[in-house]
């Protein structure tokens, strides 16, 4: 596993190119079982480079970006059971060299929805790292987190849209077993936190159980959606989206999106289930068809 931490470096990563298609797993540490599926996924596609960046342009004012967890050590020591190809693992300034406050990709219109109408330049700082990811790595497959739902519709919107040449995939969300989905933030919760911190799947899990049921009004979903969120300090959103367009759903009918997000104590978390809804049948489903947006 060959750690690189500069651009210079990424020349190494050109044999791996010889071997297959080169898979990246972006990520910004803290690494728990949930990104270690994703090298999983992604080992199965080509040869795999992780990197491992906390970037300063998507957190905003009062957000966590000096606490957010960093343990380079630990996270390489997870990886290695695995076995990717490299780990690109830069300083601030070998990603940002001419500083922060320069050109940015701006998001369209899915990134002006949900989180991005909560957390304004989230989405610009998310797709400007990603970009830059992409340019200096040349990945030919890019596997990005389900969880994330949103990020990874804004990405694919973005690779569309500006013509990378990057196959964009989504992998399922790993779950405790409670049903709790696997995050980095998980690690702020106490244990009464963590134990309310439930009702984000909670009330996923309800509102899935109503449209399996056969229940096809919005509002009654939504209402099952909701509920046990009062369990939470506040909350964000709690919507039904249209797929991928992130729309708000006027007919509960094709591919949907149940999103949300709340704050538990010193966290703000966010969890979906991305579902096909046909007729009387509702199974869960992947937000991206094999990489296309």
């Amino acid at each position: 596993m060959d750690l690189l931490r500069s651009r210079a470096e990424l020349a190494r990563l050109e044999p791996l190119r010889r071997q297959g298609p080169l898979v990246l797993v972006p990520t910004m540490g803290a690494l728990h079982r949930g990104h270690l599926s994703l090298v999983r996924e992604a080992r199965a596609r080509g040869p795999v480079v992780v990197s491992i960046f906390v970037n300063p342009t998507q957190f905003g004012a009062g957000e966590d970006y000096a606490s957010y967890p960093r343990d380079l050590q630990r996270d390489l020591a997870a990886l290695a059971r695995l076995a990717p190809q490299a780990v690109f693992a830069p300083e601030v300034g070998e990603i940002y060299a001419a500083g922060t406050g320069g050109v940015m990709v701006q998001p369209g219109p899915r990134g002006r929805r949900l989180c991005g109408a909560r957390r304004p330049g989230h989405f610009a700082g998310v797709l400007t790292v990603v970009a830059k990811l992409f340019h200096l790595l040349r990945p030919d497959v890019a596997v990005f987190g389900r969880k994330d739902a949103q990020q990874v519709l804004v990405i694919a919107e973005m690779v569309r849209d500006l013509d990378f040449p990057v196959q964009v995939v989504d992998a399922a969300t790993v779950r405790e077993p409670d049903g709790l989905a696997l995050s980095s933030r998980n690690r702020y919760l106490g244990s009464d936190e963590r134990e309310r911190a439930r009702c984000l799947w909670q009330g996923l899990a309800a509102a899935r159980e109503r449209l399996t049921r056969g229940e096809r009004e919005p509002a009654a979903i939504l209402q099952a959606l909701r509920e046990p969120l009062a369990a939470a300090d506040s909350v964000d959103y709690a919507e039904i989206r249209t797929v991928p367009e992130l729309a708000p759903a006027q007919v509960v009918a094709g591919r949907l999106l149940l999103a949300v997000a709340a704050r538990v104590g010193p966290a703000r978390l966010i969890d979906n289930l991305v579902l096909e809804v046909t007729g009387e049948t509702v199974r869960e489903a992947a937000l991206l068809e094999e990489g296309h947006a």
